[in-house]
This record gives C-alpha cells, structure tokens and sequence, in this order.
C-alpha cells in the first residue's frame, strides 16, 4: 500500500509515526508538546486519523494528541494473518500505549472507536482522566440497521465492500454518514479514500462489520460484555456526550443510553450534524471538549 501524503497534505499536514506490532507495522500521529497531557483519539469504520484532522489542529498546541491507524486502516498494514476482532484492536491500543510510555490520558472515541477505547479504559480506570464520546457504543444492542447487516453477509460483503468499496462510497458519495456533503470537498473525499484504494487495501472494513457481536457465540460477544459489565469503574469520570443527532445508526437511543449509564455526563446535541460529526461540526466538537480538557491542563 502506497499512500501520497503530499497530494492530501492540505488537509493533513502531519508526519505519521509507526511502531512495530508483533511484525506488523501500526502507523500513529503524535502531535504536539511531548510532556503536554495527553489526548488519544480513536476512529471507527471506515475512516482513519484523516477524520480528526480538524481536532489535531486545534489541541496539538497545548495536548500530546495520539491518533492511530487500526490495524488494516489507514496507514497501517494490511496483514492477512491477523485477527481481526475487537480484543486484539483492545490489546492493540493498549500496545501502542506501553510502546509511548504513556502514564496517563483523555481519550476521545467515535464509532467503533468507543468499543475499543473504552475496553482500554475499563481494564486501566486509573490512566484516565476524561473521557470523550461521539455517536458510538460501547455496550451490546439489538439494533442493527439492514443496510449495516447485509454488508456483512457472504458473497454480498466481498462484493460491495471490497470490490465495490460501497461502505466509504455510501457513507460519504450518498451521504449517509454526513449532514453537510458541502464540507467533502474533492480534497476531503480523497483523503477519506486514500488508504482503501483496493478490494485488499479494504478487508478491515469488511472484518469491522462482521466483528459486531449481537449474540452469544459471536467471536466479539464476551469482549463486549465485559467491557459493558466493566463501565462502571468509570462512573467518577468527566465525560462529554457530542452527539450527532442526524445519525440514522447511532441514534438519539444510543446516546440515552449513555446518558443512563452516565448521568452526570454532560451532553452536546449537535442537531444539524449527522454520524462523521467531527466532518460535519468540527468546531463545535473542539468547543464542546475544551472546557473538560482544560482542567486537565491546569
């Protein structure tokens, strides 16, 4: 996989780092002040770190921001021996921490990134200090929408998302993921694909979908559980709630369900902004953010 950084560097204008992973090479930002606090945002399906470009930006002044690729997403590699499901995407983020000898940090999540960083958080509730939370879930639900379920069925997944590329082309071309398409300029929508130029370039898209346990005996099931069981070791936690609410997968009943678990979060509506609602609101995500990490800061 070859990425040209230069044709997309107006819009990410970073320098990634990487670090070996049991042989494979797993690409991170790491922007900003190196003994500043540090903020580790973590990305869903279909992105990469290009999603928080905007964050970076605005917080590597005054954070050590840490963003990484998954395994099999943006920059990092594409192995095929990899097992790709939700413990080892945990185990992984918890390697890249060991590998920066990081103490202590404010996690921000999105999407899949909820599951993964709160699985970190859970089994290390000490290392956090607050915590950051966009139209995700990390807590099992019988809600799937169709569009999602089928994408991950034999034959019809092959097809649309590693031949087809239909995932990143639904969320972004059709707009499904977006309420502001006027913001996925051609520079914006090249950086969104690419690092998923070919049907092997996007496999970790299709694990992703498959990897959404919503019965027992699915290989993720019991790592959701425990994480979910586990949710309340973060109770005392500041936490934020930035809500998309044009979010037609991770709707208002997710972000109630939050809101129940944590009910001394505070929450941000966003109500003109849709699933990428760091694309579609980046300024009022930063805003929203800012005043929780700037106690941190003191």
């Amino acid at each position: 996989m070859a990425v040209d950084l230069n044709a997309i560097r107006a819009e990410y204008p970073y320098t990634p780092k990487s670090f070996d992973l049991g042989g494979q090479r797993l690409s991170y930002l790491d922007e900003g002040p190196p003994h500043a606090p540090v903020v580790a945002m973590l990305h869903g399906n279909p992105t990469w770190s290009f999603y928080f470009r905007h964050l970076v930006s605005a917080l590597r002044t005054r954070y050590r921001v840490i963003v990484p690729d998954h395994m099999g997403c943006g920059l990092s590699d594409r192995p095929r021996e990899y097992e790709y499901t939700l413990r080892r995407r945990i185990d992984d983020f918890g390697a890249l921490v060991h590998h920066l000898g990081l103490r202590r940090l404010s996690l921000a999540v999105h999407d899949w990134g909820g599951a993964i960083g709160f699985g970190f958080a859970t089994r290390n509730p000490g290392m956090i200090e607050t915590l950051t939370v966009m139209n995700t879930a990390a807590f099992r639900s019988g809600r799937m929408p169709w569009r999602i379920r089928v994408s991950g069925w034999p034959l019809i997944g092959e097809l649309a998302l590693l031949q087809g590329n239909m995932f990143l082309r639904a969320a972004i071309d059709l707009q499904m993921a977006t309420a502001k398409p006027e913001r996925f300029t051609s520079a914006v929508r090249e950086g969104y694909f690419a690092p998923y130029g070919s049907p092997w370039e996007r496999m970790a898209i299709l694990a992703f979908v498959r990897d959404i346990p919503m019965k027992p005996g699915h290989p993720s099931y019991e790592t959701l559980t425990d994480v979910e069981d586990r949710l309340y070791l973060l109770a005392d936690k500041p936490m934020t709630l930035i809500w998309g609410m044009r979010d037609w997968c991770f709707n208002s009943h997710f972000l109630g369900e939050w809101g129940r678990r944590f009910p001394d979060a505070e929450v941000v509506k966003l109500e003109d902004a849709g699933h990428f609602v760091c694309e579609d609101a980046p300024e009022r995500v930063i805003t929203a953010m800012e005043p929780m990490l700037e106690k941190v800061a003191r």
